[in-house]
C-alpha cells in the first residue's frame, strides 16, 4: 500500500513555523503582515473559499482586510480599490476571489494588482519571472505541490514528472517550478492535456504522476507505473445519499486501485487543498519582509 502524502499534516507543521516566524516579526520589527481580500458577489464556493483564506490566516497571524461587496458592483470602482490598496504600506498582499462577475474583466483586475503584492503568483510578471527562475511569488497550489514532495524526502531531480493538466493555475506554472535547475526541482517534465493522444502511455512513463484534470476517474491504475507518486489535485463533488451534506469529495484518481500500485498518493480531501493556502500564507510573509525591507 501506498505512502498517504497528507497536505493537512505539513501543512499544519507548516503554519506552526510560520507562527513562530511572525511571533518574531512582530516583537523585533513590529511588524504584522496584512492581507486584503476582495470579493464581489455572493458564489457559495467563492464565500467558502475566503472563510477557509481568513479562518487560516488568523491561525498564524496575519491580520485580514476583507472587502465585500454585491454582485454588480463596477469594475471601474474595483479597479480604484486594487489602486489604493496598491499605494496603502499596511496592506503587504492583495487577493481578488476569482470568479469574478462576467461584467468585470478578471484579467485587467488581476494585471492591476502591485505584483510586489500580487501574493496569488498570477501577475504576468510573477509569471515571467517563474519562467526564467528569479524570485517571484509562486501560485499556492504549483507551489504546495512541491513541499509536499520535497518535506516527504522525494527528491524528484533527474526524475520523470507528468503533469496532467495544463491550466494557468496548477498545470503549466507546476512545469515551470519543477524544471528550473534548482533544489526541490530539477525534474524532466512532460505535461499532457485533452489534445494528447495515447495519455495512458504517457502517464505510464511518469517517476511522479501528478493529475489536475478537473474530472473524476481520470486516472486509473493501468495508466500508472508500479511504484509511481501520484499528486491528485482534483477536487470533484460526487452525489451520496450517506452523506449529511448530500455529497462527498473525491479527486481525479481512482484512489483504491492506484494506492495499491504507487509508492505513494495525496488523499482527496487532506492532500494538495491544504498546501494551497498555506503557501498563499508564505507569499503574504514574504511580500510583507519585503515591504519592509527585512531579509527574506
Amino acid at each position: 500500500m501506498a505512502k498517504i502524502l497528507s497536505g493537512k499534516e505539513l501543512a499544519q507543521k507548516m503554519r506552526e513555523e510560520m507562527k513562530a516566524e511572525l511571533s518574531e516579526l512582530k516583537e523585533k520589527h513590529n511588524l504584522v503582515p496584512a492581507l486584503a481580500v476582495v470579493l464581489v458577489g455572493d458564489d457559495p464556493a467563492s464565500m467558502s473559499y475566503v472563510k477557509g483564506k481568513e479562518k487560516a490566516c488568523a491561525e498564524v497571524g496575519i491580520d485580514v482586510q476583507k472587502y465585500k461587496f454585491d454582485a454588480d458592483y463596477e469594475e471601474n470602482s474595483l479597479l480604484k480599490l486594487i489602486a489604493d490598496l496598491n499605494n496603502n504600506p499596511e496592506v503587504h498582499g492583495i487577493l481578488v476571489q476569482l470568479p469574478l462577475p462576467e461584467h468585470i474583466d478578471e484579467e485587467k483586475v488581476l494585471y492591476a494588482i502591485d505584483p510586489e503584492k500580487d501574493v496569488d503568483g498570477f501577475h504576468p510578471i510573477n509569471v515571467g519571472r517563474l519562467m526564467i527562475g528569479a524570485p517571484g511569488y509562486v501560485p499556492g497550489t504549483p507551489h504546495g505541490i512541491q513541499k509536499m514532495l520535497s518535506r516527504n524526502g522525494i527528491d524528484i531531480s533527474g526524475m520523470h514528472v507528468v503533469i496532467l493538466g495544463r491550466s494557468n493555475i496548477v498545470g503549466k506554472p507546476l512545469a515551470l517550478l519543477l524544471v528550473q535547475k534548482k533544489e526541490e526541482a530539477n525534474a524532466t517534465v512532460t505535461i499532457c492535456h485533452t489534445g494528447t493522444k495515447n495519455i495512458g502511455e504517457i502517464t505510464k512513463l511518469a517517476d511522479v504522476l501528478v493529475v489536475a484534470a478537473g474530472r473524476p476517474h481520470t486516472v486509473n491504475a493501468d495508466m500508472v507505473k508500479e511504484g509511481a507518486v501520484v499528486i491528485d489535485v482534483g477536487v470533484n463533488r460526487v452525489e451520496d445519499k450517506t452523506k449529511k451534506s448530500g455529497f462527498r469529495l473525491i479527486g481525479d484518481v481512482e484512489f483504491e486501485e492506484v494506492a495499491a500500485k504507487a509508492s505513494a498518493i495525496s488523499p482527496v480531501p487532506g492532500g494538495v487543498g491544504p498546501m494551497t493556502i498555506t503557501m498563499l500564507l508564505h507569499n503574504v510573509i514574504i511580500a510583507a519582509r519585503k515591504q519592509r525591507g527585512i531579509k527574506v
